[in-house]
């Protein structure tokens, strides 16, 4: 069977009638281009300063990128000094903006110019420990099916920290406060400042033991019955301020359904009751994790519900 192939007719020639296209700019073409060029310019700024040129190797153009969108939203307003810095991430202090927690109406601190200092951590993306970031996500029904690359990994492994600091706080352990999470970027309560920042556990002389240890594992406690195991709690992941015991580094903080949380909770008992031995206490690492995961009370009251 032949087949013939003809070409249609247009009903029209065209013409004039492309002129009449409208390819003004409109209102988001205008604000995606100072968008763009206000980002160079934060860019250009930051690339500048001798911050920057100190820690070149954690603000790529991608973390950039999130440290300006913090501060578009409100949560950062000026970028100071770095607090720590170690191989994975690097503490900086930076005054809060105003999506922060402000005062409360009428107290004595709102009649006053607020500035809140607040903690931005930056995971580096390119030097971050993948293998041990992984073995700490595996397992955990919160980041199931996530990406086997670097990148993905430090994605989650920085909300992961967001979300295990909300749920400590929730749950009365003292912990910084999470602010924001943008990427790589986990903005926080600054804990002390930055010339003068909080000791670690390890470097303060405990005046007394006993008062601490019970503060520690009480909050063991209450951190696995809101269902987080810390899974490196030792004397270099507390620190102390103005009286208070404030537990950091949550972001390898697994869940109890984890499937090495076992291990990670009688690591974590283990060297609790390491140092607090050597501070002069009788303290052994079954009897603690035995406190830490005894069962709620009932709250009707009843010992046999």
């Amino acid at each position: 069977m032949s087949e013939e192939f003809v070409l249609l007719e247009p009903e029209d020639q065209p013409g004039d009638e492309w002129e009449e296209l409208d390819v003004s700019d409109t209102e988001a073409d205008r604000i995606a281009r100072r968008q763009d060029r206000e980002f160079s310019e934060f860019r250009e700024r930051v690339k500048n300063t001798e911050q920057f040129k100190l820690q070149e190797s954690v603000f790529d153009d991608a973390t950039l990128a999130a440290v300006y969108k913090l501060v578009q939203d409100g949560y950062v307003d000026a970028f100071g000094g770095p607090v720590s810095t170690g191989k994975e991430a690097s503490v900086f202090e930076a005054l809060g903006g105003e999506a922060g927690e402000r005062p409360e109406p009428g107290s004595a601190a709102a009649n006053e110019e607020y500035a809140r200092e607040v903690a931005v951590k930056v995971y580096r993306i390119n030097s971050s420990n993948f293998r041990q970031m992984r073995e700490y996500l595996e397992g955990d029904p919160r980041f199931e099916g996530i990406a086997n690359d670097k990148k993905a990994v430090v994605l989650a492994w920085t909300k992961k920290e967001f979300a295990n600091l909300n749920r400590a706080r929730k749950a009365g352990v003292r912990v910084p406060e999470p602010i924001a999470v943008q990427r790589n970027v986990l903005v926080m309560e600054l804990v002390g400042h930055a010339d003068d920042r909080a000791r670690r556990l390890s470097e303060v002389d405990v005046e007394n033991p006993e008062t601490a240890y019970e503060v520690v594992r009480e909050y063991m406690r209450r951190l696995y019955r809101a269902g987080l195991i810390h899974g490196d709690l030792s004397e270099y992941n507390m620190i102390i301020h103005d009286g208070e015991l404030v537990v950091i580094d949550m972001g390898q903080a697994v869940t109890v359904h984890h499937p090495n949380a076992g291990d990670f909770l009688a690591r974590d008992c283990e060297n609790v009751a390491a140092f607090f031995t050597r501070q002069g206490i009788d303290v052994d690492g079954d009897d603690l994790r035995a406190y830490v995961t005894e069962p709620e009370p009932d709250p009707s009251g009843d010992p046999d519900a």
